[in-house]
């Protein structure tokens, strides 16, 4: 019904009459609340990826799926923002991702931390090819597809005993963004920085356009771990909205 209306509306620009089905009649969407890993998941679902057997179609998966999915974790990157990246974005050297064109058309550096310019090195080291056009490649080359993936992200899940809920209820790959988020803040509370001065450096590390993009992140933090919700509200006052099944955040 959607698209239909998107089509009449499309037709009435032009001059071309056309029914618009009512927007109330729309179903609205079932919203999603983003999954905060725990400590355990993450384990779980990194010690899965280091069990990634050799695909003949895809001769480096058992190499890159440890490796990114590390690096979307490690760094809070969007998954295309870690599926796309060059060789020449990535050094492994300094320790630095250079993530080009991402959300809003912005580029930006993201340091990482030793223990993974560590691993990127050596995956580099063995994937290295000459021509070799994307850093984790996928089939016959080709960047990974979101479908590629979200597939093997799955198998991981399962591997590691996480249930899932079905499309559009997760865990999703995005997840591991939100939970870096989460647990940086979390860090950050239990040492007694001054979260509100730090979330523009958070805004800066993951891409967001609005310090309330990254200000979100707050609430969220509370509800997964409530023994901090104090020290939460305190920073935030009444600023950030409660995280409730209506709410939605996938930036």
């Amino acid at each position: 019904m959607s698209p239909v209306r998107e089509l009449a509306r499309w037709l009435g620009r032009r001059g071309v009459d056309a029914y618009i089905l009512p927007g109330a009649v729309l179903a609205r969407p079932a919203r999603y609340v983003p999954h905060i890993y725990t400590d355990e998941e993450l384990a779980a679902i990194f010690a899965r990826t280091d069990r990634c057997h050799y695909c003949s179609e895809v001769p480096f998966r058992h190499l890159v799926m440890p490796v990114l999915f590390r690096t979307i974790y490690a760094c809070g990157l969007r998954c295309s923002e870690a599926r796309l990246l060059r060789p020449d974005d990535v050094d492994a050297d300094a320790g630095i991702l250079q993530i080009r064109d991402a959300k809003g058309g912005k580029d930006r550096q993201v340091p990482v931390s030793e223990q993974l310019r560590a691993r990127l090195a050596d995956y580099h080291a063995q994937v290295d090819r000459p021509g070799r056009d994307w850093f984790f490649p996928g089939r016959a080359g080709l960047a990974l597809t979101v479908g590629n993936i979200d597939k093997n992200f799955r198998r991981f899940l399962w591997q590691a005993r996480i249930p899932h809920g079905g499309r559009g209820r997760g865990p999703r790959v995005h997840d591991l963004r939100h939970t870096f988020a989460v647990n940086n803040l979390r860090l950050w509370f239990a040492q007694g920085r001054d979260v509100g001065a730090l979330l523009a450096v958070l805004q800066t590390y993951m891409g967001h356009s609005s310090i309330g993009d990254t200000a979100y992140y707050l609430r969220l933090t509370a509800e997964s771990y409530p023994d901090i919700t104090a020290r939460v509200q305190q920073a935030t006052g009444d600023i950030v909205a409660p995280i409730t099944p209506g709410s939605r955040h996938d930036d």
